[in-house]
């Protein structure tokens, strides 16, 4: 019997390390790509980005049940999807207080993202970038892995993103651990927001 667990980060990942792949995003424009959503619609990126809204990004999910393998964690940054993805789900009603909207981002197709949905039951839209068209635009920090199903073999390195006014206002990259990423977006939103 499997004792992999997709929802617990194994204590010797490695950490990434800031590259400066993501220097160039905070100011920069929300472009105006349309992406398809777990929900079953659309998703106007640069009209969603007009609100104050976190938009989380990940390389991808995993399988439950089917372990990602040592060549998978051995990759700085890339373990830790469902952490991070369930980490914003258990605190979305603190954002919500806030007026801020969650969504998530992968190249992984909406068919796959919609399994992990539903069996992670998160309440916020995953988009995906399976063409690569936001990848492309903004020059996002990626890497390349031999997925078997499911979406490119281009993946976008984790980070998440603060958005208003159609801009991207901070990045957080690189994550570590993923599973505190929204515990940690929330603590800036406190010291930008006080009450």
């Amino acid at each position: 019997m499997s004792t992999y667990n997709t929802h617990v980060l194994p204590a010797d990942l490695p950490v990434p390390v800031d590259d400066g792949a993501t220097s160039h995003l905070p100011g920069a424009a929300v472009p105006a790509i349309v992406l398809p959503a777990t929900s079953g619609g659309m998703v106007a990126l640069d009209q969603w980005a007009a609100g104050p809204g976190v938009l989380l990004f990940y390389p991808r999910t995993g399988e439950a049940g089917r372990p990602a393998g040592p060549e998978w964690n051995a990759i700085p940054g890339a373990r830790g999807c469902t952490p991070q993805s369930c980490g914003f789900r258990d605190l979305q009603a603190e954002f919500a207080a806030k007026g801020v909207r969650i969504a998530a981002v992968s190249t992984q197709e909406t068919d796959y993202q919609q399994e992990f949905v539903a069996h992670n039951h998160i309440p916020f839209d995953i988009l995906s970038d399976a063409r690569l068209a936001l990848t492309r635009a903004l020059t996002l920090p990626t890497f390349e892995y031999p997925v078997e199903r499911g979406g490119p073999t281009t993946l976008i390195k984790r980070m998440a993103w603060y958005v208003d006014g159609g801009r991207i206002v901070k990045v957080w990259y690189p994550v570590f651990p993923p599973d505190k990423n929204a515990e940690v977006v929330l603590a800036w939103l406190d010291a930008e927001q006080p009450r």
